[in-house]
């Protein structure tokens, strides 16, 4: 069954906003939430391939949503804020945040740097704090509303040599869950999170070559890698009327990955 089967029209009329949605993850759920009849946002340093994306999909008859995309570096509180703003101006509403946006450049822990640190928390992290807080007003005008964030199983249950930064960030991610759903409940504002395993996305190729995603995916227990739409499938539900009773969660799509004990063992 397919998202725009099991959520055909669920999202119609509203607004849902994807940052870092012009590839990889962020495309994927950028496309489901479209797929089934929602006004789409999307917000990267890379906005033009969403819109030769758009372009596509209009010449094939597809996306007839509402749709933009905008140019917007996360790292800078300014443009968070202003990003809101925008987004409720330019279509009327913001019902959907989906945090999706990451910075990762696979470095050593020694060599980290402090412009490297910085901009991984601003990016991961801080932007979360910015976008709820500026999304707040808008959801309240609409009686409620969905924060979503991509975080992921690095940092929060397993580690990966050269990502201490980004793991430090996305544990930090999983830490904003839990109290921002706590103090939002009562502006009927839910936050939760999915946290993906390895899934086969342009931003793998800072890990390593080809031959390394295969033997990462030959101990993934369900034996492959996941795909961005098995990440879009999670965020569906959550923003769906089926996930109105669930916050400060978060779900775990790694294709049982994080399961085995010890890896040896489970091969």
């Amino acid at each position: 069954m397919t998202d725009a089967t099991l959520f055909a029209r669920a999202f119609e009329g509203r607004t849902v906003l994807v940052t870092g949605g012009a590839q990889g993850i962020g495309r994927g759920i950028a496309e489901a939430f479209a797929r089934c009849g929602a006004n789409v946002a999307i917000a990267d340093l890379q906005a033009d391939l969403a819109r030769e994306w758009l372009a596509r999909e209009r010449g094939s008859g597809g996306a007839a949503n509402a749709f933009r995309a905008y140019d917007v570096d996360l790292a800078r509180h300014d443009e968070a804020v202003g990003l809101i703003e925008r987004v409720e101006a330019d279509f009327g509403r913001l019902d959907v945040l989906v945090h999706n946006a990451a910075y990762f450049p696979l470095t050593p822990f020694d060599a980290i740097t402090p412009a490297v640190l910085e901009r991984t928390l601003a990016v991961n992290l801080c932007a979360l704090f910015w976008l709820t807080q500026a999304a707040t007003p808008a959801f309240e005008r609409r009686g409620g509303g969905r924060v979503l964030v991509t975080s992921s199983v690095t940092g929060p249950r397993v580690a990966y040599p050269g990502l201490a930064h980004y793991a430090a960030s996305k544990a930090g991610v999983n830490g904003f869950i839990r109290p921002a759903a706590l103090e939002l409940a009562p502006q009927r504002i839910t936050v939760n999170g999915v946290e993906p395993g390895m899934i086969r996305t342009p931003a793998m190729e800072n890990l390593g070559d080809a031959a390394l995603s295969a033997r990462i995916a030959s101990a993934v227990p369900l034996g492959r890698l996941g795909e961005p739409r098995d990440i879009a499938g999670a965020m569906l539900y959550l923003a769906s009327e089926h996930a109105a009773y669930v916050t400060g969660q978060t779900i775990v799509v790694d294709g049982g990955a994080t399961l085995p004990e010890a890896s040896a063992a489970f091969a």
